[in-house]
């Protein structure tokens, strides 16, 4: 059966949410805790397994389980890329472009084996762990390719985030006005909803010198968490009352 959520304006709306928390969550855990990028790395990567051992479990869609996934490979990838880019040195245009190998290669593996690339149904067992090994790898580009134009290039977090936001306009553009293949759209457009997020959270988070707002970690956390939740339930809803109505009597 198939266990991921229709592509829709909440679904977007969603993902931006969980991976700018997943920025904040990230940086909270490695840095206002003070416990490090490797050990932070770790103990999210366990996060994620756990996670998504229990969506490979399950015979059905579950929204819950589904954006807790999400949300672990956003915070994950969040300590993931600053790891190597920080900690080991690579630099984030090296760090980005590891990623961007491993992202590329994911989907090409995926297509030869799959033969689709299809991301609005999903039924096999080995196309579900294509699908969240190209999650995680696109989440944690995401943190490197912000951090690289806002700090490498000395864009900013705000000049960053409107320029990734434009880019994502034009791709919804393409999709509503062109005959481009939409498989190919959306993971451009999850690949560039990482970096808006992470840019976004570091916005949130970062000091006024820095070209940010100042929220700190942990009360951009609690308004993004709070946001997620909101959503989830409310899609939630509205999907539990469209399929009542579309049920006889």
């Amino acid at each position: 059966m198939n266990k991921i959520p229709a592509i829709t304006f909440s679904f977007w709306v969603m993902k931006i949410c969980a991976t700018t928390l997943g920025e904040t969550a990230g940086d909270l855990v490695s840095m206002t805790l003070k416990v490090g990028y490797a050990v932070s790395s770790v103990i999210l990567l366990g996060v994620f397994l756990a996670t998504l051992l229990a969506q490979l479990g399950t015979k059905k869609f579950h929204p819950a389980l589904y954006w807790s996934v999400i949300l672990s490979t956003s915070t994950a990838g969040t300590t993931m890329s600053d790891f190597m880019d920080r900690t080991l040195g690579l630099g984030y245009a090296t760090g980005s472009l590891i990623l961007s190998t491993l992202l590329v290669g994911t989907l090409v593996v995926w297509k030869m084996t799959e033969k689709s690339l299809s991301v609005s149904k999903i039924e096999t067992f080995r196309g579900e762990l294509f699908y969240w090994t190209a999650i995680l790898f696109s989440n944690t580009l995401g943190t490197a390719m912000g951090d690289y134009l806002a700090d490498h290039l000395g864009l900013g977090f705000v000049r960053v985030a409107l320029i990734l936001g434009g880019l994502l306009g034009i791709l919804w553009l393409a999709y509503v006005f062109t005959n481009l293949s939409h498989v190919f759209l959306f993971w451009a457009a999850f690949v560039l909803t990482r970096p808006f997020g992470a840019t976004f959270g570091d916005v949130l988070t970062k000091s006024k010198e820095q070209g940010g707002l100042n929220l700190g970690t942990i009360g951009s956390s609690l308004v993004l968490f709070g946001i997620l939740i909101f959503l989830l339930f409310f899609t939630t809803w509205r999907e539990g009352r469209k399929a009542g109505l579309k049920t006889p009597g």
